[in-house]
């Protein structure tokens, strides 16, 4: 996550992480500080934000990684996937995978990105979007698992997008395995990318 305030004091960008840190409980960590135009704001000046589902694909249930990977119990088809993910891409009205509790003033996102790989028994489903609403990744999740075990066919997908109905999906994926990897931004900003934070990702 990406987080902006304005200070009167002036320390390095060294110094604003290594004090901020010293007071977040242990699952909470800066990664770096930058000096900023006052005219950025973190949420407001994001092009995108990209999110990484991680799911596990065994006849056992995870235990090492309990809570950290989601979970499928049955084979995953690729391509099946890729070509349902394929209808979900561009400017689309995405009621169908919208929470009823979404604030959201506007059900229209564009999906400018959804890359699926596979890593030994490791699935990665990498999304990038202007914006999410509540739970649309969970529930893209749910209905590409069902694709990829041959529940559904590919095309389901494109008459799920087209009801604009959220009982038309399936029902929503576990939250196991969801990471937000952050915003992305201008070059001009001149703002990392990402951190190693999420290098042990599969």
């Amino acid at each position: 996550q990406v987080v902006h305030f304005d200070s009167p004091l002036e320390r390095t960008s060294h110094a604003w992480v290594r004090g901020t840190n010293s007071y977040l409980p242990r699952d909470i960590a800066v990664q770096w500080a930058r000096d900023v135009d006052p005219s950025f704001h973190c949420r407001a000046s994001a092009q995108s934000r990209r999110y990484r589902y991680v799911v596990l694909q065994s006849d056992i249930r995870p235990s090492v990684e309990a809570g950290r990977v989601g979970w499928a119990f049955a084979p995953m088809d690729a391509q099946a996937m890729r070509c349902a993910a394929a209808y979900l891409m561009g400017e689309q009205d995405f009621s169908s995978f919208r929470a009823s509790q979404c604030q959201a003033l506007s059900p229209v996102k564009t999906m400018l990105a959804l890359d699926i790989q596979q890593r030994g028994a490791y699935w990665r489903f990498d999304f990038e979007a202007n914006a999410f609403l509540h739970h649309m990744i969970r529930n893209i999740m749910a209905c590409l698992v069902q694709v990829g075990q041959g529940k559904k066919s590919p095309t389901w997908m494109a008459e799920v997008l087209a009801a604009r109905d959220r009982r038309a999906a399936a029902p929503t994926f576990s939250p196991d395995g969801l990471y937000f990897l952050g915003p992305r931004y201008d070059a001009r900003w001149s703002l990392p990318a990402q951190t190693p934070t999420f290098d042990w990702l599969p």
